[in-house]
């Protein structure tokens, strides 16, 4: 049986470099690696993979939800498997919503992320009980009430108003005189706190809640 075609897509090169020493020690052919949404499409375009296993987050350009759906419309026959740190009802929808066929966490064993492989490989969804269960629960959560100042932090505020102005990690991270990672570590947990997906929705909805015309998805 030939090994599964893998495209990895992360923006971190030991990330990336890692997890293809990782997957071809365990027999399965890697055979691009991409580190932004746009290169991750264009790869995906020219060496059709099996499979895409591709990160939520990617730094500048668009994220890997908006590349999954790029990818899968691109009408080929390539899987997405999203492989993220970010256990999210979220990510977990939109990544469905963008044809996704898996959601798996970077931290699985090696045999899980294999054996997501060979699921989607065979047709099927490989999306843990646990994560599909919150993202259930999470869309049956009452909307929380309140204005941004009772949802958010100050800090977190700061950083979701910079977020709507466009700013980047790095650029929000200079006018806060805080670490890019401490940016997208508050980034994440406003994410959560208002129940979006992305930074583009949060700053969205941060607006409005602020002028009182919205509550959060």
């Amino acid at each position: 049986m030939t090994a599964p075609r893998i495209l990895i897509v992360d923006d971190h090169q030991l990330a990336r470099e890692g997890l293809r020493a990782v997957l071809a020690a365990d027999g399965l052919d890697v055979v691009g690696l991409a580190c932004t949404g746009e290169e991750a499409v264009e790869l995906a375009g020219s060496l059709v993979p099996d499979v895409v296993l591709m990160d939520v987050r990617l730094g500048d350009g668009i994220d890997g939800l908006e590349a999954t759906r790029q990818v899968v419309a691109l009408g080929l026959p390539i899987k997405v498997v999203m492989l993220t740190l970010h256990e999210m009802p979220g990510y977990v929808r939109e990544a469905l919503a963008a044809g996704a066929a898996g959601y798996v966490l970077k931290d699985t064993e090696i045999g899980d992320l294999r054996a997501a492989i060979n699921q989607v490989m065979a047709g099927q969804s490989a999306l843990p009980l646990d994560l599909v269960s919150a993202a259930m629960r999470a869309e049956s959560r009452p909307e929380p009430k309140g204005d941004l100042s009772q949802i958010l932090t100050s800090r977190e505020q700061e950083v979701v108003e910079l977020v709507s102005e466009g700013l980047t990690n790095k650029e929000i991270a200079r006018k806060l005189d805080i670490s890019p990672a401490t940016v997208k570590v508050h980034v994440e947990r406003l994410i959560g706190k208002l129940g979006v997906a992305d930074r583009t929705q949060a700053a969205v909805v941060a607006v409005k809640l602020k002028s009182g015309q919205a509550r959060p998805l």
